[in-house]
């Protein structure tokens, strides 16, 4: 059992440690938060004074701790304190040289603690204060010492507390020669004695009198005989009856009439009908111009009686009259009449939990400028009675404030104020007001317009009049605006929308005077250079808060807004935040720095079409290279060509009707003619043969004829020379020709070489030519005559034996032996071979009697254009 008593004894140590030193701990562990000048202390369940203060400090706020005792040398280090806040602590003794380091301080609070006495000796050091608040504290007597007349500069003084049951001559004689902005006293719940003249020797200009009168209400009288005289800003009356209501016949008030009070206030207390009244009629008589009646318990007196004659309040007149947090509405007609009412400019009647309106009540405010009826319960058909008559009521009423009450209807509320002609300003704020039902007519006297937390929707904005100035419509619920109001309302100057769910801004917004506008915390996202151009005079805006859409349009708003200076965001940058796109979100606007080309359309455009032009050029010099242009047309041409055979329903026979078709320039023609035709038509049997002179329809076109004709033909001779290589017609052959060839071989293209080529030199449209030179067996015209009989034997070779079948007339349209119309084709401009072939390529030709023998002629692998000539041994 030693073990555990061991470990229980040390447990108690260390806890008999911790409450000792937990001054301490509290004091040093947990510093208070200092600039060097000013540290905040308050609230920190502090025991003591903290020891590591800076000493430079000006400011010092203990308040709302747990200090029990101010020691001597918790402030000697504060030489240059000025402002020491104690009130809310438990202290109840304050060292004699507690302030003596501390000859600057100028405003000392030590409200509710727990002094027994007041504190002399340690105030003598204070020659410079200016406040001193110590009230409600625990001593008994409220006698000043002889060192309070040392306080010249003093200004501000409350004292007493709940202990004080009597005041006498001597207490506040210290004061006699000093002047006061503030004097405040308290004394029990129940004073018992009061000594004539006791505040005569107080000079205010603000007196707070915190004194129960229940047992000795006659105490009254007295202190406002001791003012007689005194000129007051402000007499204050703080619970006169605390807790019973005063049922006597003495005029407690007559002394009223001798005070030159400006305005009278009862906080708290008890007030029936009779001392209410008592009050009135004394200050019917008196210089007060304002009273208020606050938080006080109002009742009706039993033993009074309505004889039928009308108030005798009838004369008041007050610049202000202030009913408020009254739980009882009958305070309003106290007397069963609004006459008290008749002489007041502003008259503020707030949370007295009134609902209704009686009609005799608007006839006697015809005084009244500003009208403040805030945290009531109005409703429309109680504030508005169709029974009444407002013509001529309220005629010079200049402000009407009606927020925080059940109002609903606009319209009923224009209604009420037809005959306003001075009214200026209304305040609807916190009433339910919203969708409009009713048609809406305003005078054109209202400039202002307060309507904040209500619920409009954006057709309710038509019920608006036309001639404000000053339009507050936030956090009211509006998802979209009337554009046609906003351009009626000519005179808005400042507009307010925050907190409301409007979705966009739309761009043709046009409010030509409008000079600040608030839209943040809506809904929008998106905003332009071209959302607010139609409001020339803006100069400021407020729009965070939204839900912003990081666009270029949106940078290039902010932009221009920021850089021109013109309008000024106020609440720029911190409240404009991305929403979207998903990649900036929560990114501030401000660091949204889209490049130059994504956002400058001009740009964008000039990139986009130098670009499509450079690529344009770049298909035009690749199709001239290349000679897409005339392969291009070519197909056109055969498409065309097929087409007209079709539609002319020319379904031709697959039999061939020629066995060539030979295709040369007009400049050959004569060797056609003279050499070619004679030697193969002449032939056992004849081959038949297709020129274009002889066998082409007369009337069709040239391109019919050529593709027909190339159809109909087993094989096809090209006659090849300079002029060949220049005729666009031959071109066209032999593009036909290689047409007709794709999927078979080109064993049915026969190649005569007439006079010497270079492939190389041959130009780039005759791509498929190079390709043949260099890849087939070609036939080379020998100019020497013994050579030529074996160049036919060769050809008759090539072309094969003659067909032996009866001669059609589909073409030519008669004997293939007779002649056609002649359709001469172009003569073109003819071009030299810059490199004539190898020489290897060229055949041996035999004698032209060598007829019957034939050459086996061999093909050699196929390669591409531009490549070197194939050689054939």
């Amino acid at each position: 059992m030693s073990g555990p008593v061991k470990v229980t004894s040390l447990a108690n140590l260390v806890l008999c440690i911790l409450v000792t030193l937990a001054p301490a701990l509290s004091a040093s562990h947990f510093p208070c938060p200092s600039d060097g000048l000013v540290a905040n202390c308050k609230g920190m369940n502090l025991l003591e004074v903290p020891v590591d203060l800076p000493p430079t400090l000006e400011v010092l706020d203990l308040s709302y701790n747990k200090l029990d005792t101010i020691r001597e040398e918790d402030f000697a280090k504060l030489s240059h304190l000025r402002v020491l806040q104690l009130q809310f602590n438990n202290i109840s003794h304050i060292a004699d040289a507690a302030f003596w380091h501390n000859p600057l301080l100028e405003n000392l609070n030590i409200f509710n603690n727990s002094l027994r006495s007041i504190p002399h000796e340690a105030l003598r050091p204070l020659s410079r204060l200016e406040s001193l608040e110590m009230s409600n504290n625990l001593y008994d007597r409220a006698t000043l010492g002889p060192i309070f007349s040392s306080f010249t500069s003093l200004k501000l003084l409350s004292m007493g507390g709940p202990l004080i049951l009597n005041l006498s001559r001597v207490d506040f004689q210290a004061l006699a020669n000093t002047t006061l902005e503030k004097f405040a006293i308290k004394t029990a719940s129940s004073l018992l004695s009061y000594e004539p003249g006791t505040l005569t020797v107080i000079h205010t200009k603000n007196l707070w009198l915190d004194v129960a009168l229940d047992k000795q209400p006659d105490i009254l009288p007295k202190i406002l005989c001791d003012l007689a005289g005194k000129r007051l800003a402000l007499l204050r009356f703080r619970n006169v009856f605390e807790f019973t209501y005063y049922t006597g016949t003495q005029d407690l008030f007559q002394g009223l009439r001798d005070i030159r009070i400006y305005q009278l206030i009862f906080y708290r207390g008890k007030f029936n009908e009779n001392l209410l009244r008592m009050a009135l009629l004394n200050m019917q008589e008196s210089s007060i111009r304002g009273l208020g009646l606050l938080s006080i318990d109002f009742a009706r007196s039993p033993n009074f009686m309505d004889d039928g004659a009308g108030s005798s309040v009838t004369s008041l007149s007050l610049d202000d009259l202030a009913l408020w947090d009254i739980s009882n509405p009958d305070v309003l007609r106290f007397d069963w009449r609004f006459t008290w009412f008749r002489g007041i400019r502003r008259l503020s009647i707030k949370n007295v939990n009134f609902n209704f309106v009686p009609c005799d009540a608007w006839n006697e405010m015809e005084k009244v400028e500003v009208m403040m009826l805030t945290n009531n319960r109005l409703q429309n058909s109680f504030i508005y009675n169709l029974q009444c008559i407002y013509r001529d009521t309220l005629p010079v009423l200049q402000l009407f404030n009606a927020s925080t009450n059940e109002l609903t209807s606009l319209a009923k509320m224009a209604a009420l104020m037809e005959h306003w002609h001075q009214l200026r300003v209304l305040d609807f704020s916190y009433n339910q007001l919203g969708e409009v039902q009713e048609s809406c007519e305003w005078k054109n006297n209202i400039s202002k317009m307060v309507l904040h937390h209500n619920n409009f929707v954006h057709h309710s904005l038509g019920c608006l009049p036309t001639t404000l100035e000053y339009l507050d419509l936030s956090y009211s619920n509006l998802e979209q605006l009337d554009m046609d109001y906003f351009q009626n309302a000519r005179r808005l100057q400042v507009l307010l929308l925050s907190g409301n769910k409007i979705k966009f801004i739309p761009s043709g917004w046009k409010s030509p005077r409008l000079q600040s506008l608030a839209v943040d915390g809506n809904a929008f996202g998106l905003l332009s250079t071209g959302s607010f151009q139609n409001m020339p005079e803006l100069l400021w805006l407020k729009a965070g808060n939204n839900p912003y859409h990081c666009t270029c349009d949106l940078h290039a708003f902010i932009e221009e807004t920021t850089s021109k200076g013109k309008v000024n965001i106020t609440d720029w940058p911190a409240g404009y935040v991305c929403y979207h796109p998903e990649a900036l979100l929560n990114t501030f606007v401000a660091k949204f720095l889209p490049g130059k080309v994504a956002c400058d359309v001009r740009l964008v455009v000039a990139i986009s079409v130098v670009t499509t032009a450079c690529v344009v050029i770049v298909l035009v010099l690749l199709c001239y290279a290349f000679n897409v242009t005339w392969y291009a047309k070519a197909t056109y041409q055969i498409l065309r060509a097929k087409y007209r055979a079709r539609q002319e329903g020319g379904d031709l026979s697959r039999d061939y009707i020629y066995h060539a078709f030979i295709s040369y320039s007009h400049s050959d023609a004569e060797w056609v003619r003279d050499y070619l035709l004679p030697c193969l038509e002449s032939s056992v049997p004849p081959y038949r043969l297709c020129i274009h002179e002889r066998d082409f329809m007369p009337g069709r076109w040239i391109i019919d004829n050529i593709i027909e004709n190339i159809e109909n033909s087993k094989k096809v001779i090209f006659v090849l020379s300079r002029h060949f290589v220049n005729s666009e017609w031959c071109n066209y052959e032999l593009y036909f020709a290689h047409q007709r060839a794709i999927g078979k071989t080109f064993q049915d293209v026969v190649l005569v070489v007439k006079e010497v080529l270079d492939p190389d030199s041959l130009p780039s449209k005759f791509c498929k030519l190079k390709k043949m030179l260099n890849t087939k067996t070609y036939l080379e015209w020998p100019q020497e005559p013994n050579r030529q009989a074996f160049f036919w034997a060769q050809l008759r070779g090539v072309l094969g034996k003659p067909m032996a079948r009866g001669e059609r007339q589909v073409s030519c349209g008669g004997s293939g032996r007779s002649r056609a119309s002649v359709v001469e084709l172009p003569l073109e401009e003819t071009r030299t071979p810059t490199q004539p072939p190898s020489a290897e390529r060229v055949l041996p030709l035999p004698a032209c009697q060598q007829e019957g023998e034939q050459v086996s002629l061999g093909n050699v692998e196929d390669i591409e254009c531009g490549q070197s000539p194939v050689q054939v041994a």
